[in-house]
């Protein structure tokens, strides 16, 4: 958790706050948040709650008498009373440059969109979502193939370092308050797992934006004989459109290079699957060993299901 080791080192940390532990993977073990275990990990003691604005928990961080609050995607809007107990005030860390991308899903959205640059901002916290007044921001640039995983760790790096600097100033009583520009706002949803079914009839380009911005989670998914298939790498084919129809895969020919899909625009080139059931693989490995014979026009589909 870097934004937690940067805070612990530009001060002491007197308490971490985090959702609950709840059901995770496919065994839907009780699983603890990661910033629980980062906490617990410094000695630093983690009180755990689902709704942070209830009287009973408003009490017990006014009893701390803390003088800032940090709040990096918790997932819950801090009500007045809350914002009102840390003497220096709320600021809250987001991946996007505000006020681009307000919301649960900031990353997403930007390589939805096919975002060239994103960044981080710190602000102060109001009762808004993620409207508060802009204290710092940093542009980073986003690589042609890069996946939201990807994405979100260098983020997580770079929004750290960027917290670190936003405390020291609020402690030297520099730190600024830029309102931001609201007519510009754009606001993201939370993410489902239908958000990851991928529509061949679209131009490549947008196909290729949502595989990477759904991967890893909830993953770039498609069916091929009726089977689930995610897309865990792909980039746009450079020899634009190919034959079949949107959907129709083949080989490119050449050893690890990978499969042609074609889109309703462009083609797209895939280059690492994951079929239901196996680990991840090389695109043109799992074409290889395929047993049965494909059909006489290849083809991926979008998923016909919710669930993979």
């Amino acid at each position: 958790m870097p934004a937690l080791e940067s805070t612990a080192r530009a001060g002491e940390v007197v308490l971490v706050v985090a959702q609950p532990d709840r059901q995770q993977g496919r065994g839907r073990a009780l699983g603890e948040p990661p910033v629980k275990t980062a906490a617990l990990a410094h000695g630093i003691p983690c009180l755990q709650v689902e709704r942070p604005n209830t009287p009973a928990t408003i009490a017990a961080l006014a009893a701390l008498q803390p003088d800032l609050f940090v709040v990096v995607a918790y997932g819950a809007i801090l009500s007045r009373e809350l914002l009102a107990v840390p003497r220096l005030g709320c600021v809250n860390l987001h991946a996007s440059l505000l006020p681009l991308y307000r919301g649960a899903s900031p990353i997403q959205a930007a390589l939805l969109d096919g975002r060239t640059t994103t960044g981080n901002s710190t602000m102060w916290m109001d009762e808004g979502l993620d409207t508060g007044d802009v204290i710092l921001q940093r542009e980073i640039a986003i690589g042609p193939d890069e996946t939201a995983g990807e994405l979100s760790a260098r983020l997580a790096t770079d929004g750290a370092a960027l917290l670190a600097e936003t405390i020291a100033a609020i402690e030297a009583g520099t730190a600024p308050r830029a309102p931001q520009d609201h007519a510009r706002a754009t606001v993201t949803k939370k993410i489902k797992k239908r958000d990851g079914h991928l529509d061949f009839a679209r131009t490549a380009r947008a196909v290729h934006d949502r595989s990477r911005a759904m991967t890893p989670w909830p993953g770039a998914l498609a069916e091929f004989q009726g089977q689930p298939v995610r897309f865990e790498r792909t980039r746009i084919a450079a020899d634009g459109n190919a034959p079949g129809g949107p959907g129709a895969v083949g080989p490119r020919g050449t050893p690890g290079g990978g499969l042609i899909v074609t889109c309703g625009e462009g083609a797209l080139e895939v280059l690492r699957v994951r079929p239901a059931g196996k680990h991840e693989m090389d695109a043109d490995a799992w074409w290889r060993g395929l047993h049965n014979a494909p059909d006489e026009t290849p083809r991926f589909t979008p998923p016909r299901s919710e669930e993979p």
